[in-house]
């Protein structure tokens, strides 16, 4: 911490030391008004609210609008912008590397499921240990409007006309990848977004959030259910949502009903308060039905959809990586000598 940085007295610092502001980067050149702007805003508190040290998070991101995002929010964390729908494959080597970093993958509806969909798909099925934040407006923004591929059937857009495609869910195509977290939130409802933020912190493996996230632009329009207006009117959280670090003390009234605390891989916390009695985020199969109903009647649930209790291996435990990081270790430990490298030639 330099001079400059040496907080004021009065004022609230995190477990580092740090003001809130320390976790600031760039202004937003984004329309006044984008979701995402909110969701960067989001991403600052949280990361400062668990003291998380920029120096070991690594922002990554692809094209679009959404892809532009990680300029906007940590400035002391490593950055990477990869071409259109290649970001979880560069996040997928960052994190080999060096599984030290904390990953937070910035991606759009474009970049996520269109070009990207099968680099997104096969980053959840190998359980890469990352944040997986989608911005999704069901539009092209960036390139004047087009419709995405998660824009609804029927939809209609002032440049592009009407949508004639049935979109595709994000959450939906997570589930089916075999995701271990996913979640659906509102640009809109900061409270929701940075509860789903901590436990994808906190969780061991991928966490996929799907963000409604309008574009005030190109689809803001009254009957466009990636508006704010209709995102206010027609949310329907699935659970309230309260995460408890594992450093914090606290004490639940285990009889309070309508509670399910949900155990984190690393030990963490989170409490959901059910505001449907049925609804289980652990029931893979009904998470999948819930998904498929609330499509059917144009329903905006929001809330952790689902997460795996059960131990899974990451993709470090997969490849069966060394505690010290790739990036760590000296030549002569990764490159293997001239005998040994003759021995595999030869059984091959």
């Amino acid at each position: 911490m330099t001079t400059a940085e040496v907080p004021v007295r009065g004022v609230k610092v995190n477990a580092l030391g740090l003001e809130k502001k320390a976790y600031q980067a760039a202004p937003s050149t984004l329309c006044k008004g984008c979701g995402h702007d909110s969701i960067s805003q989001r991403i600052m508190n949280v990361a400062w609210e668990l003291s998380l040290d920029q120096t070991q998070v690594v922002k990554m991101s692809g094209i679009g609008c959404s892809s532009k995002s990680p300029a906007y929010f940590l400035g002391w964390s490593h950055a990477f912008n990869g071409v259109h729908g290649r970001m979880p494959a560069v996040a997928t080597g960052a994190v080999v590397a060096n599984h030290n970093l904390t990953v937070i993958g910035v991606s759009g509806d474009g970049d996520t499921a269109s070009i990207g969909t099968g680099q997104f798909k096969h980053a959840v099925r190998r359980n890469v240990p990352m944040v997986y934040i989608v911005e999704n407006n069901g539009v092209y923004g960036l390139t004047k409007g087009q419709f995405s591929a998660t824009a609804d059937l029927g939809q209609r857009l002032k440049y592009a006309g009407v949508n004639n495609l049935p979109p595709l869910d994000i959450c939906m195509e997570a589930l089916a990848a075999n995701a271990t977290f996913v979640a659906r939130s509102f640009a809109g409802d900061p409270k929701q977004v940075e509860s789903l933020l901590k436990a994808a912190f906190s969780h061991r493996g991928i966490a996929v959030l799907d963000i409604i996230s309008p574009c005030v632009t190109f689809n803001n329009h009254d009957d466009s259910t990636k508006s704010y207006s209709w995102g206010r009117a027609q949310e329907t959280p699935l659970n309230e949502l309260n995460f408890i670090p594992d450093y914090a003390e606290i004490t639940i009234d285990g009889r309070y009903e309508g509670e399910l605390q949900v155990e984190m891989h690393d030990g963490s916390k989170i409490v959901l308060k059910k505001l449907d009695p049925d609804y289980d985020p652990t029931d893979k199969l009904n998470a999948f039905r819930t998904l498929e109903e609330a499509r059917q009647k144009q329903q905006f649930i929001t809330g952790l959809i689902y997460v795996n209790e059960h131990e899974r291996p990451d993709l470090h435990e997969l490849l069966h990586f060394s505690d010290t990081p790739l990036v760590y270790l000296p030549d002569e430990v990764l490159r293997p000598s001239r005998e040994t490298l003759e021995k595999v030639l030869a059984s091959l």
